[in-house]
């Protein structure tokens, strides 16, 4: 799609598989172990109706299992890149016939649920290669019960995930269904605190946190203004940009602060001294979609088993959330995100 903009995903992925409608047809016919007879024209009628002109046919979801399939393939013949229906029909999704878009949410459903069963298995990769597609799918672990810093009275218990690294020594790059259940899950750590949690405003550290801070703004705080912290490296540690930003709240406001991964450094104590300054009397919280462990073991017992537990500790949060745990030298969020 990011090669062909211009151009119906169905159409686009045909043209990434390097297929004229012709080849794509027979392709397709030998899918089926040539028990079609599928022509160029129908490929056509399919690519003209995703083009949303009124014309051509849609293809079935039977048809559109075998074109994934078939387009998955590539250029070769013999790639195995796994293709979701959905997104091959992204822009014509609603025009489908109500049956086959209920057959297409369900085929997700049953998809997603297969790839958490096949999760808890880490798959040996090549020692001198980057992430293939297929190791970076289903890369949630053990999920697990951590007891972590919390308000008073407040649910200390928060279910956690771990990412397993299939290449030790090297960053495990997440996938954006990764990234999105990490927030997701924080959000429902948030929820779950035990009592209401109403952010004055929501701090994102670096373009990663950024992110966090703006879906858990809009999820969980009803829109509240978004911070930014700029964080840049200096020889004994970080010192904020002054493209940082500070929205304009009442006094001793409730603040979130959204981070990526904690690891050794004392990144967040930092930001926490920073913050408070600017915002006297403020209670700070604190999200961090990964947190690395002393040891191998990343389903671990104690919330102190953390590298960055005596780090947390110090900035006195009123509560801590965690989405998951990792081992060094630690993850890469999508699109490299800083």
């Amino acid at each position: 799609m990011a090669r062909f903009p211009d151009v119906a995903s169905l159409q686009a992925y045909r043209y990434a598989a390097g297929l004229s409608q012709d080849q794509a047809a027979s392709r397709y016919n030998d899918v089926t172990g040539h028990q079609t007879s599928l022509g160029g024209t129908t490929i056509n009628a399919w690519e003209t109706w995703a083009r949303g002109r009124g014309q051509g046919s849609p293809p079935s979801m039977s048809s559109l299992l075998i074109l994934c399939t078939a387009y998955g393939r590539g250029p070769l013949g013999v790639a195995e890149e796994k293709i979701s229906p959905t997104a091959l029909i992204a822009e014509a999704y609603e025009r489908l016939t109500p049956e086959d878009q209920l057959a297409l949410k369900q085929f997700d459903v049953d998809t997603q649920a297969a790839a958490v069963g096949a999760s808890t298995t880490v798959t040996t990769a090549p020692q001198d290669g980057d992430q293939q597609p297929s190791e970076r799918r289903g890369q949630i672990g053990q999920e697990f019960m951590l007891t972590v810093p919390t308000v008073e009275y407040g649910n200390p218990e928060i279910r956690v995930f771990s990412l397993p690294n299939p290449q030790p020594g090297r960053l495990l790059d997440l996938t954006w269904e990764t990234f999105g259940l990490g927030v997701a899950s924080l959000s429902q750590q948030i929820k779950n605190l035990g009592k209401r949690l109403d952010a004055d405003i929501c701090f994102g550290i670096n373009e990663a946190g950024l992110v966090m801070a703006t879906f858990l703004a809009s999820d969980r705080f009803g829109r509240c203004p978004i911070g930014y912290l700029r964080c840049n490296k200096v020889s004994d540690g970080v010192v904020l940009d002054d493209a940082s930003f500070f929205p304009d709240v009442r006094d001793a406001p409730t603040i979130m602060i959204c981070d990526f991964e904690v690891k050794h450094a004392d990144v967040i104590g930092y930001i926490a001294r920073q913050v408070r300054a600017r915002y006297p009397g403020a209670e700070l919280y604190f999200a961090v979609f990964g947190a690395m462990t002393k040891d191998r073991e990343l389903t671990v017992d104690s919330f102190d088993d953390l590298t960055g537990a005596k780090i947390m500790r110090a900035a006195d949060f009123e509560a801590v959330f965690i989405a998951a745990t990792m081992s060094p030298p630690g993850i890469e969020p999508p699109l490299e995100l800083r």
